[in-house]
């Protein structure tokens, strides 16, 4: 087993691994993951830009975000989970087992961030624990990211806007408006000092957002 699927606190553990259709079908359950998956969100984050900022020294502040984007990306996460066994152990509803949940890239990656928020916990909020255990998972992918983080649509649009309009970055609203709680679907628009500049629907908040940035980078190119 993996150490980040060892606990201390074994209910925190099956807290991390509990998606909302399990909750939903099972009220023992009590709680789903969602909060946990925003806490890891925020350390992966951190954790991302810390090591390629002490990795490479040479690189200037576009490089590094967009090589950030890719390590922390949706496919990125996902296989980390899948190398950790996080999809041997998630717990879903029935209805997004039937949907082939165990394979889905997206609730993949957000219980891979669950458990990371949840491992800072059982770890009294250390995040050197933290950082032990993602590190290596960093460094299996860190020098075949490059190409991937060059289509990192979000950054294209972004560096496109601080070139040609401002140096604030755009800003994206992004709201579900249908699907189930195990396969929802999330609108995305992207602003430019109030003015929208694309939209784009996703199975999550961030693919929403990108194929709103890929809208934009669409209508500016013509």
């Amino acid at each position: 087993m993996h150490q980040l699927l060892r606990f201390r606190n074994q209910e925190l553990l099956r807290r991390a691994l509990t998606h909302r259709s399990y909750a939903n079908e099972n009220p023992q359950a009590k709680e789903h993951n969602e909060r946990l998956e925003f806490l890891g969100d925020a350390l992966l984050n951190f954790l991302s830009g810390e090591y390629l900022y002490n990795r490479y020294p040479e690189k200037e502040e576009d490089e590094l975000t967009r090589r950030r984007s890719a390590l922390v990306d949706e496919v990125q996460l996902a296989e980390f989970a899948i190398e950790v066994g996080v999809h041997e152990k998630m717990l879903l509803g029935k209805g997004a087992i039937l949907e082939g949940g165990y394979e889905n890239s997206n609730l993949l990656s957000s219980t891979f961030e669950a458990l990371i928020g949840a491992y800072y916990l059982d770890n009294n909020s250390d995040i050197e624990a933290v950082r032990a255990i993602i590190k290596p998972l960093f460094e299996s992918v860190s020098e075949h990211i490059t190409s991937r983080s060059s289509l990192d649509v979000k950054n294209q649009f972004q560096e496109w806007v601080q070139h040609h309009i401002s140096s604030t970055p755009p800003k994206y609203v992004t709201v579900q408006v249908g699907g189930a709680s195990h396969s929802p679907v999330f609108l995305a628009k992207v602003l430019v000092n109030g003015k929208q500049f694309g939209e784009g629907r996703g199975s999550n908040k961030k693919e929403a957002e990108k194929a709103a940035a890929k809208d934009a980078l669409k209508k500016i190119r013509k």
